[in-house]
């Protein structure tokens, strides 16, 4: 895991001491994703530099340092990841004649472009991955992105310039470029609490892709190819369903999991695990203790506020599994004062508050391992997701009401309060009550006068379910959530939230708070449920082996009750959170209020008016509405630390 950048000016007109200063320079920025070393490589006649940050996993040695050349000095690489398979695909070179001077996969990684070609060759990788690749004999620069959007990578071109790298704080320490936010960027911001892609915050810089490969030729040409597509496998998945019992699946699921654990578990550095306690991270943790000779390494942190603790479910999970288990509980000063770095951490405005326990169970694990894996994308594959279930009944179930009758229902639902809902539902039982009852009823009131389900979709997933009312000059950026050529790709309602799930939330919100949390404290988060081998497997199940009974996962619990007895995974589902709506209200209530003052709003291009009402229905009490609220918070601390200079 590391950190990668450069540039490419085409104009040819820095020497090559100036090229090596500014790629040093843009590389620095990133010395929380590679501690252990650095390195730069130019080419004053085409005017291109390469930089990087290592953080050394496999291969510790200098033959594993980058910038790195093929042996016949062809292809220059700097790349960020890891591959799994690599000591298959160096067998195979090996046999055409290739010779290595370490044991890298980066060194696999070059030669097999020497020998196979780019996109031959990230075609048979099995990892996560992002690349910059340049060609010395054909004078293209090739850059690449992991299948489902692991890792990171931005791109720009201005004019004859273009600009890359791992992060947004090493391009703008370039000198050629002047930082400029992309107002319809920020608008959807407003809506997901995070930038989609392509997009980024700022005008004529990008997100590359997941499982895209972007050539650019010397003429200034460029070309994004696919070398994956999740569209094609599930077109593919739905000719293709499995046909087997359940058991059958079981096995074949566990097989193919066991194997994706077992290849992240290589290292030449101490290993561990997060565990939650949650399907996802426990069938992870259970299929690396089955495949280790030694107790693994598994880290929780826990809270002492009611309703977002899971360190006790982590612990009998641990204690079952026989694993060498830490747990921190987090004080509330500890988890606050994460906040005023969030900006530098994200780079970019990005509000899921989970990344603020996202950083403490990082921090907490890089006190004992370099490496740690995740149970990240078992929601989106194996519909883990309470809309995925509850947005399909109730569109099923209203639906086909009139419009009329499910405004009144509508009305009738909103008449109570956000609290006496929450009072109400406190007389259900514990196991089956849900979190933010009263939010939810209210979100659901919202729901019924929708148009139909797509529109139900966006309104579940939305911040802002109309980012305009904050930016009336802006039109947001709309991508895949609007478009409406993807029921027929994905024609069930259900999948089709999967499907854009695994497009946008998976790589936008999920893997970015992963990755930046955690390399920011130079961890390396490995999240084998995304090999892409599990995901289309995961499409060709059918339906009834996703849910079942109305309990998720279903097949994904039948690999974990192997190992976990079924009693200590019995619980609802519970979010990786913070009582972001408490603090909002007591002690970050006067940050809070500093950021979003009508000077403040104004000065940032918002209309004050819907915000402030929102801020007052929630210290009241009326609403509690604190995701909203955050969304503006954060943009408005990122534009605080990166714009203000600027």
């Amino acid at each position: 895991m590391c950190g990668l950048t450069g540039f490419w000016d085409r104009r040819a007109a820095m020497a090559r001491e100036a090229l090596a200063r500014q790629v040093e320079r843009m590389s620095d920025t990133l010395e929380r994703r590679g501690p252990d070393d650095s390195g730069a490589w130019v080419d004053e006649a085409c005017g291109i530099a390469l930089g990087f940050r290592r953080l050394a996993i496999v291969d510790l040695s200098p033959t594993g340092h980058q910038p790195m050349l093929s042996a016949d000095g062809r292809f220059v690489v700097a790349y960020n990841g890891e591959v799994y398979n690599f000591r298959e695909l160096r067998a195979e070179l090996e046999a055409v004649g290739a010779r290595f001077r370490g044991t890298s996969d980066t060194e696999v990684m070059v030669e097999g472009f020497a020998r196979w070609g780019v996109r031959p060759t990230v075609e048979r990788l099995i990892g996560m991955f992002a690349i910059a690749a340049w060609d010395r004999q054909n004078r293209k620069l090739h850059l690449v992105r992991d299948r489902l959007g692991i890792k990171p990578l931005y791109w720009g071109r201005f004019g004859s310039l273009l600009l890359f790298g791992s992060e947004l704080k090493a391009l703008r320490v370039h000198s050629g470029w002047n930082p400029e936010v992309d107002r319809p960027a920020a608008g959807a911001f407003l809506r997901f609490g995070y930038v989609p892609a392509p997009h980024s915050i700022y005008r004529g810089v990008r997100k590359l892709e997941p499982g895209a490969l972007l050539t650019i030729a010397a003429e200034g040409e460029e070309r994004i190819e696919r070398f994956w597509s999740l569209p094609d496998v599930v077109r593919e998945a739905r000719t293709a369903r499995i046909a087997a019992s359940d058991d059958e699946a079981t096995d074949q699921l566990e097989s193919l999991l066991k194997d994706a654990v077992g290849r992240r578990m290589v290292a030449d550095v101490p290993l561990g695990a997060f565990l939650s306690g949650g399907i996802d991270s426990s069938t992870v943790v259970a299929l690396m203790q089955a495949q280790s000779d030694r107790p693994v390494r598994t880290f929780t942190i826990g809270f002492r506020e009611p309703g977002y603790n899971e360190a006790e479910q982590a612990k009998a999970v641990a204690k079952h599994l026989g694993t060498d288990h830490t747990e921190l509980y987090v004080e509330p000063d500890h988890a606050r004062a994460v906040i005023p770095h969030l900006p530098d951490y994200y780079d970019e405005p990005f509000s899921d508050s989970s990344q603020i326990p996202t950083f403490l169970i990082s921090e907490l694990t890089r006190r004992h391992v370099t490496v740690a894996l995740s149970g990240d994308g078992g929601d989106e594959l194996f519909a883990g997701y309470n809309r995925y279930v509850w947005a399909e009944v109730i569109w099923r179930r209203l639906g086909h009401l009139p419009a009329a009758a499910r405004n009144i229902v509508a009305a009738t639902l909103r008449s109570l309060p956000v609290r006496t809902w929450d009072r109400v539902f406190g007389l259900v039982p514990g196991s089956m009550r849900p979190r933010l009852a009263g939010d939810k009823v209210h979100k659901l009131a919202g729901m019924l006068a929708l148009s139909g389900p797509d529109a139900l979709y966006r309104q579940l997933v939305s911040q802002w379910d109309a980012p305009e009312r904050l930016m009336p000059d802006v039109a947001e950026s709309r991508g895949l959530l609007f478009d409406e050529t993807v029921a027929g790709i994905v024609p069930d309602f259900a999948e089709r939230m999967r499907y854009i799930d695994t497009l946008t939330y998976l790589p936008d919100d999920i893997l970015t708070k992963v990755d930046r949390a955690s390399m920011a404290v130079s961890l390396e988060a490995r999240v084998p449920l995304l090999d892409h081998r599990v995901v289309a497997f995961a499409w060709r199940l059918p339906p009834h082996m996703l849910v079942r009974g109305g309990m998720a996962k279903f097949l994904l619990r039948r690999v974990l009750y192997r190992y976990v007895p079924r009693a200590l995974n019995e619980r609802p589902k519970m979010g990786f959170g913070v009582p972001i709506d408490a603090w909002l209200r007591g002690s970050l209530r006067d940050w809070a209020e500093d950021l979003l003052s009508e000077r403040r709003l104004r000065d940032s291009g918002l209309e004050p008016e819907p915000i402030l009402t929102q801020w007052h229905h929630h210290l009241s009490g009326a609403r509690s509405v604190p995701y909203p609220l955050w969304a503006v918070l954060m943009l408005q601390a990122w534009r605080q630390r990166w714009m203000a200079a600027a």
